[in-house]
């Protein structure tokens, strides 16, 4: 997510070519959030969502199984999820079809961010502080369990 200039904190993911920050998310198979942490670019995904994982790490003691996509790759990080939470890592990879095809597995991550993305304010990053980003995330989220109701 870029940042403007108001930002605190800031880093830069090279991958990407963007500076700003990562929202890390872990949903259920309904897209609803049960972990959430927001850092810097220049943090990995492996370790943001192990941040995400060991912040949280109470709420996810009934998890079994971990499925993510192909940039949690390599034993360590599934040493690590096994060890915080007891989990096993599943990973899915994407078709290698020439064309394009749903697979139903690796949208549940991104339907949630583009539920986070019908809110203006996180379109991008005008907070100045990470906590500040993450509680607005937070009350993104709210807002769609209370329509949901």
């Amino acid at each position: 997510m870029k940042n403007t200039d108001c930002a605190k904190h800031k880093g830069y993911d090279a991958g990407k070519k963007v500076s700003g920050i990562k929202r890390h998310i872990l949903v259920d198979t309904q897209g609803l959030p049960h972990a959430i942490a927001v850092t810097t670019a220049d943090v990995t995904d492996r370790q943001g969502a192990l941040n995400a994982i060991g912040q949280h790490a109470e709420n996810l003691s009934a998890v079994s199984i971990l499925l993510t996509d192909g940039g949690y790759t390599g034993q360590p990080f599934a040493d690590a999820v096994l060890t915080l939470i007891g989990a096993e890592v599943h990973v899915v990879k994407r078709s290698e079809l020439p064309t394009f095809s749903v697979i139903p597995k690796r949208w549940v991550v991104e339907r949630s961010f583009a539920w986070l993305e019908k809110c203006r304010r996180l379109w991008k990053n005008t907070e100045r502080l990470l906590n500040t980003s993450l509680q607005f995330v937070n009350l993104a989220f709210l807002a769609l369990l209370l329509r949901r109701f």
